[in-house]
């Protein structure tokens, strides 16, 4: 039987996007490491809409 791994994906959605009412959504899909950071993670990464970078935020 195959052994699951702690490493799964995650889908981060930029914060300042959501708050400008523009359509569309920033989206960015990582993965993490279940093990060592089991809380939700935030990385500032590229908004090509907004055209800089912004914090973006683990979703569910």
């Amino acid at each position: 039987m195959a052994k699951k791994g702690n490493r799964i994906q995650v889908i981060l959605e930029c914060t300042e996007h959501k708050a400008t009412g523009l359509a569309g959504t920033s989206r960015h899909i990582t993965t993490k490491n279940r093990k060592n950071t089991p809380e939700r993670i935030e990385l500032k990464k590229y908004n090509s809409v907004l055209k800089k970078y912004t914090i973006h935020k683990e979703i569910k």
